[in-house]
């Protein structure tokens, strides 16, 4: 049983963690360091661990950790999401404001707000806590998202409380959870580098990361939101749409700085002209303005359509869309060995930008959309992202159109190209070839690789643009005198990047895999493939049957990892590191008894910690949830179990002691 003190000690540093979240993620003013955040994060985490019966859903550290789900479940909203009805210049959006007019019998102010390119969800808080989350879907009845929502840090568990703005009993917001670009640009460039497809926009990004069966994969994504209205409310009364939007922040919500009340048609207008010509440097993407009534007495007089209110609209802005001829294609080798065609494009202005060149991402997609040279085609540009061929325009063939085809060597370094079956990419499996090394040196010195400090995106340009690197071997035989000679590298900045790398060559196994950079082999596969084959040779010389057969390796991976090995030249990469002194304990190969397996972990453990008993159950390929459900696979008892415990004995799950668990380790 927990003393008061402790209890106490819980309930404050939830208070401050959620206070310096709100410093953190809304306000973006943080108020103490990282390491003083992390201090209490920790603290809360031992107690919470020492005492789970004090867990609480709203606990800043239950923002992880749901199962995995079957499927999505549905949530009937207490008041219809409607969509809004879109205008697209200013003729049609006066005749909506005198429209306004007119039915309202009054002049009548508007709130105007960001349209932003993302998914609209309903947050459902009751008596200040997060219960429900779900998205519009069609507008009646939307997904229940809550296990995925809870993982995104501008989004409160628990709602402020400040004295002259009660919270209500209860109350649904409205929002936009959305990507910012340069957040998904970093995120996209994560992906090329392990080799999975890229997400086509922020929006798509955004929609299937909320959509996951897994919230541990949500989680993994840099999700925001900003809130811009509610729905249904119970306990508290709003006047006007403005009242809203400065009550949304004291309770702990994100709001846009940008929205503005606008008092007439002329303001709304300047507004529109205002975000139109700045929409190129906002940090997320928007397709126009959403103009509201102000007044809410007014909104409930003027009533709704069957798919929209009457009192809002969504002013749109102009398509970032033009027409252009596809003067060649070319093809481009990334960081990554992908091979993408560019089509080269008749200069064309979009958005005030001249565009030369769009992305036609891989051969399927120039396939899908039969792209061929010389054709007449739309493009796209949104915000600064690689301009895009929405369609062809067949109607304007002249029969000289040449199709195109990937070549089947690389044009830069002429290995033979290979592409996977069920796998849209083409890539070069070369890995001293030259269009990749410099993402491949960031790559294997990445924290999650051989974790070199001070080896990143600048200083690897450098090093190939001088010529010191041209393999990744070369990395080891760098000297002093090579490294002062670069660009703000003194004696001692060089001198500890050879410590660095010196440190480097005591590694694991499953760092040094993760490192080559081994197209679909991220650290959990690395993991899998030390564990299931001991060592680099024997994974070198396994079948892609074998690879396949280790649960978590699916064919594709598989194949992948044939295919690297397959290739001379990265065999002789491998070699070499291992000659320049790269040195990792050869494992035994393991067992699979815990891979895929999932443990709760419940009361105080002896013999380790919870951390370490979570670490080593991933370690073995498992994983670990804070929550039992029919899904759990072992709850481990400690002393003092909680509900935990006796929730696994209701659904039947097996329940461990300590000494079981650190026996199935050992087998394992």
């Amino acid at each position: 049983m927990a003393s008061k003190q402790v209890r106490q000690e819980i309930a404050k540093l939830r208070e401050e963690l959620r206070y310096h979240n709100y410093r953190y993620y809304v306000l973006d003013a943080p108020v103490v360091s990282d390491a003083e955040y992390d201090r209490m994060f920790r603290r809360l985490e031992e107690l919470e661990a020492e005492f789970p019966d004090l867990v609480t859903p709203d606990s800043p550290t239950q923002r992880v950790g749901a199962p995995p789900r079957e499927e999505l479940g549905t949530v009937q909203h207490r008041a219809p999401m409607l969509s809004l009805q879109s205008v697209y210049d200013e003729e049609e959006f006066r005749h909506f404001v005198d429209t306004v007019i007119a039915e309202a019998g009054e002049e009548v102010a508007f709130v105007g707000e960001p349209k932003y390119d993302g998914l609209a969800v309903s947050l459902v808080y009751e008596n200040g806590l997060l219960t429900v989350a779900a998205t519009r879907g069609d507008g009646v009845t939307g997904e229940d998202i809550t296990d995925n929502v809870r993982t995104i840090r501008t989004v409160p568990l628990k709602l402020l409380a400040p004295d002259d703005v009660p919270v209500p009993e209860y109350l649904e917001v409205r929002g936009e959870i959305y990507i910012p670009l340069e957040q998904f640009r970093e995120l996209n460039r994560r992906r090329e580098q392990a080799g999975e497809p890229l997400f086509a926009n922020p929006r798509n990004a955004a929609a299937g990361s909320v959509r996951q069966l897994d919230s541990n994969i949500t989680a993994s994504r840099p999700l925001s939101i900003y809130v811009y209205g509610v729905g249904a409310v119970a306990g508290y009364d709003f006047a006007s749409e403005w009242e809203v939007v400065q009550a949304l922040p004291r309770w702990g919500f994100r709001v846009d700085e940008r929205n503005r009340v606008c008092g007439n048609v002329a303001e709304c207008l300047d507004f529109y002209r205002h975000l139109a010509e700045t929409r190129e440097q906002l940090p997320y993407e928007i397709d126009g303005i959403v103009f509201k009534v102000n007044e809410l007495a007014v909104q409930a007089r003027m009533g709704t359509r069957t798919r929209n209110p009457r009192w809002a609209v969504a002013y749109k802005f102009p398509a970032r869309q033009e027409t252009t001829r596809v003067e060649d294609i070319l093809v481009s080798v990334g960081r990554t060995g992908k091979l993408t065609p560019v089509a080269v494009l008749e200069p064309v202005e979009v958005s005030g930008v001249i565009v030369r060149r769009a992305s036609l991402h891989n051969q399927d997609e120039v396939d899908r959309k039969d792209i061929r040279i010389g054709d007449v085609v739309i493009i796209e540009r949104a915000g600064d992202v690689i301009p895009q061929v929405v369609k062809v325009i067949t109607e304007k063939r002249t029969g000289q159109e040449r199709p195109f085809r990937l070549p089947d060597t690389c044009p830069v370094c002429g290995t033979r190209v290979l592409r996977s079956e069920g796998d849209p990419i083409t890539r070069c499996p070369n890995i001293d070839c030259p269009a990749q090394i410099e993402g491949r040196i960031e790559h294997f010195a990445s924290r999650g690789g051989m974790d070199i400090e001070g080896l990143g995106e600048k200083l690897a340009a450098q090093l190939v643009q001088s010529g010191l690197v041209t393999r990744l071997p070369d990395i080891y035989d760098l000297t002093t005198e090579q490294l002062i000679g670069l660009e703000h590298m003194a004696a001692k900045s060089a001198q500890n990047l050879l410590d660095a790398i010196a440190t480097s060559r005591q590694t694991s196994l499953p760092r040094f895999l993760f490192s080559l950079g081994i197209a679909h082999v991220g650290e959990h596969v690395a993991r899998l493939l030390a564990e299931n084959f001991g060592s680099v040779a024997a994974i070198a010389q396994a079948t892609p049957d074998q690879l396949a057969a280790v649960d978590g390796i699916g064919p594709e991976i598989a194949t992948s990892i044939s295919q690297f090995f397959a290739e001379d030249r990265n065999r002789q990469v491998v070699r070499d590191l291992l000659q320049r002194g790269v040195e990792f304990a050869e494992t035994e190969a393991a067992s699979d008894a815990l891979v895929g397996k999932t443990f709760v972990f419940t009361g105080t453990l002896a013999g380790l910690s919870r951390d370490e008993a979570s670490a080593e159950v991933q370690r073995r390929g498992g994983q670990v949830t804070s929550s039992v459900s029919r899904r759990t696979d072992y709850v481990v008892a400690g002393s003092d179990p909680g509900s935990k415990y006796t929730r696994a004995q209701e659904l039947g799950v097996t329940v461990l002691t300590e000494e079981q668990f650190q026996e199935l380790l050992a087998k394992s």
